[in-house]
């Protein structure tokens, strides 16, 4: 059990790619990549370099280039948390020969965009000079976003080019040189202090601008050549203003206080942890710089800061607004808000940086053109000092930089914790109350009406905040990784960057020493929530209820075994293909997804509720792999909290034919295998209607009563009143 529970506590993430290896991402993808597919008529890669993860590409011996994967070089993370690699291969000249999308997990494809379309997105960057890119700072060529997709298009097209670049400079292709270091030789002065006016704040470049009006507008995308472009044009006067964007870094303390006020700026200042800056951006015109599709834990995708190779995409955990610009005469913006930028991006406040807006046009139903604009950024020298360099600091930091990899991965799980800091006290006042419920279970058990509506008012936030909400549904994928990561280098840094499956898959370890698996499975599973509200409300449109012949049902139990064990064994040979098989699960569309998925697979998800509506928790019982995976040491468990009466199975049936889920064999033992504690039987256990035991009790009580109640009328109709109890028994 010790192991089991051990590993169960660090089962904690669905990805298994977060595992910390030493090996660069191109030595584990190499080998699965054939050379043809990356550039045609290629046949073979040569050996990894020692000093940067690039390997040659060989056509009949010859060396026609050099491939390497983006994530290796720069931050690649999209849409859905995890990295998309990309491999890209480039010749002497520093020109793209050939780009492939080696893995991604973003869930912004599978909700209907095809992968081809993304795969022919990838495609399209042959060709690509980067030693035009590095003269145009990586806007040489055009952006061709996929509506639907702009964030999984703009983190491919940064990785392909800024990847790209360092490739070409570390190799010196098509003449490109190392960059220079960068002069890191200038701090923040945190004294300095900033004019009270917005006009002045212009002047001396401490406030940034950039401003777009309607002609100028129509005259970009006219010059794109698309002809839809045109026939979309903005219709107001040319002069009319599209965006008038400004920005400032209000993490100087003096320009803070200056646009924000005393106040705002302290709780600004509040806000960032060491390390951290934030600009401040504000808006007005026709145009959003933020619009309005991005979501709870979404990224905007109309904006990214860019300072040479570090790229800052800003989610929404990052992001607040404004309330009063405290400079009198600042213009009247429409939009006014704040963007952190994460310690760990490697940010330097005293060097120059951009921020680049995205500008897009519809040219039909469903479909958009882009382009982009930027706005450049220089802190003005009265808000800098310089400042020496720190013998002993210096000397702290590990040559190999794997020092600073781990600090910066512990400062990211941090910061991620407390950002959800509401969910995390969610989950454990809902951990809470469960363990009440355990302990305390012939309490809450007395009155069967009173735990019908708990038990479903607690699985209705089960599904909405712990499902749907937080996407806190736990998968057989979560062990899939974890035996991935031990066999590999397991890191506690990586699965903890999850905090609501980590506390999660802690929860049931715990449970499982005290309850089995019904603690997860009967109470915190969204998707078995799902099932039985679902089945709840068919029942009450008299949806009739099937009962399946106990030969039949008993014979069914071994299915989500067989599936559990056939996962685990091919995720041994692959974990990607193991991924793919998991799908079985129905978790990641009906509660991660939210059904906004092909229709294959929510037409999947929708016969498994509807069979559910005869079935009580029919996946539940027959399907599961991660019921099966937590059933296994169901029987090892410390405790046995369910109570019996020696009658139970013989003669009576009564638990048995109305437990959910059948997990009572027909001679009264509850099956831990199959229990998911919803103590329906406990409240059997204490019914004074429905339990037979219960009721003779009941009786016999009666009885007795009645016999006491005739004997105290015989004494009070005694003629001598005065004797005792026992003279009258005796007489």
């Amino acid at each position: 059990m010790a192991p089991l529970a051990l590993a169960l506590l660090a089962g904690l993430s669905a990805n298994p790619a977060l595992s910390q290896t030493a090996q660069t991402v191109l030595s584990q993808y190499i080998s699965k990549i054939t050379p043809g597919e990356i550039v045609e008529g290629s046949d073979a890669f040569g050996a990894i370099r020692d000093d940067i993860p690039v390997a040659p590409l060989l056509k009949q011996g010859a060396e026609i280039g050099y491939v390497f994967i983006t994530s290796d070089f720069v931050g690649t993370t999209g849409y859905s948390g995890k990295p998309i690699h990309t491999m890209v291969a480039v010749d002497e000249d520093a020109r793209v020969l050939g780009v492939e999308l080696v893995k991604h997990s973003e869930p912004i494809v599978l909700i209907g965009i095809p992968d081809s379309k993304i795969m022919a997105m990838v495609h399209g960057y042959r060709g690509i000079d980067l030693v035009a890119e590095a003269e145009a700072r990586g806007s040489a060529h055009d952006l061709d976003i996929i509506s639907g997709a702009t964030v999984t298009v703009m983190v491919i097209d940064d990785g392909i080019i800024r990847a790209g670049l360092k490739v070409a400079r570390a190799l010196g292709l098509g003449g490109l040189q190392a960059s220079a270091a960068a002069d890191h030789s200038f701090e923040v002065n945190p004294d300095a202090t900033a004019p009270e006016s917005w006009v002045e704040m212009e002047g001396d470049g401490t406030v940034r601008r950039l401003s777009l009006d309607a002609g100028q507008i129509n005259a970009a995308f006219a010059a794109m050549g698309d002809p839809r472009t045109e026939k979309n044009a903005l219709k107001e006067p040319p002069v009319t203003t599209f965006i008038d964007m400004q920005a400032a870094l209000v993490s100087v303390p003096g320009i803070g206080e200056a646009i924000l006020g005393e106040a705002e700026n302290r709780n600004l200042q509040d806000w960032l942890e060491p390390g951290e800056n934030a600009v401040a951006i504000v808006g007005r015109g026709l145009y959003s710089f933020k619009g309005s599709g991005y979501v709870r834990g979404g990224i905007f995708d109309r904006i990214v800061l860019i300072q040479d190779d570090v790229t800052v995409r800003f989610r929404d955990r990052n992001h607040r607004r404004i309330g009063q610009i405290a400079a009198e005469d600042a213009p009247e913006f429409t939009e006014r808000d704040l963007f952190k930028i994460p310690a760990d991006s490697g940010f330097d406040p005293a060097l120059p940086f951009r921020i680049q807006l995205l500008v897009h046009r519809e040219v039909a139903a469903i479909e958009k053109v882009f382009t982009t604009f930027e706005l450049s950024y220089q802190l003005p020298p009265q808000y800098q000092r310089k400042t020496a360099p720190d013998p002993a600091q210096q000397a702290a930091v590990a040559p190999s930089g794997q020092v600073t990899e781990q600090d910066a991965q512990s400062a990211l799980w941090k910061r991620i914790w407390e950002d959800k800091t509401g969910e995390i006290i969610g989950l454990m006042a809902m951990l809470a109350v469960l363990t009440l419920v355990f302990f305390f279970q012939h309490f809450f058990t007395r009155s069967d009406r009173f735990y019908f509506w708990f038990r479903m008012s607690f699985l209705t936030v089960t599904l909405v905040f712990l499902g749907w909400y937080a996407n806190a549904q736990l998968s057989v994928v979560n062990l899939m990784a974890l035996f991935g990561a031990l066999v590999t280098d397991f890191s506690w840094q990586a699965f903890l960057l999850d905090p609501m499956t980590f506390i999660l898959w802690f929860a049931v370890a715990t449970a499982l020493l005290f309850w089995g698996r019904g603690a997860y499975c009967g109470w915190l599973c969204p998707f078995g929530a799902l099932q039985e509200l679902t089945n709840r409300i068919g029942r009450a449109l008299h949806i009739p209820q099937l009962h399946l012949p106990w030969g039949l049902h008993e014979r069914l139990w071994p299915i989500k075994y067989m599936i559990f064990l056939g996962l685990f064994g091919v995720s041994l040979y692959s974990i990607e293909q193991a991924e793919h098989l998991a799908e079985v699960e129905p978790f990641k569309t009906a509660i991660i997804l939210k059904f906004m998925r092909a229709w294959p697979f929510v037409a999947y998800v929708a016969a498994l509720l509807i069979a559910g509506l005869f079935v009580e928790r029919f996946f539940c019982r027959y399907l599961c792999p991660l019921g099966a995976a937590l059933a296994i040491p169901a029987r090892l468990r410390m405790f046995d909290w369910l109570k019996r009466y020696h009658e139970c199975g013989n003669p009576c049936q009564t638990c048995a034919n109305e437990c959910p889920v059948d997990a009572i064999h027909p001679t009264g033992e509850i099956n831990p295998n199959e229990c998911i504690n919803c103590l329906h039987c406990q409240v059997l256990y204490q019914s004074e209607a429905k339990c037979p035991v219960v009721i003779k009790k009941m009786k016999r009580r009666a009885k007795t009563g009645s016999a006491e109640a005739a004997l105290d009328a015989r004494i009070a109709n005694h003629p001598n009143v005065k004797n005792s109890r026992k003279e009258l028994q005796d007489v």
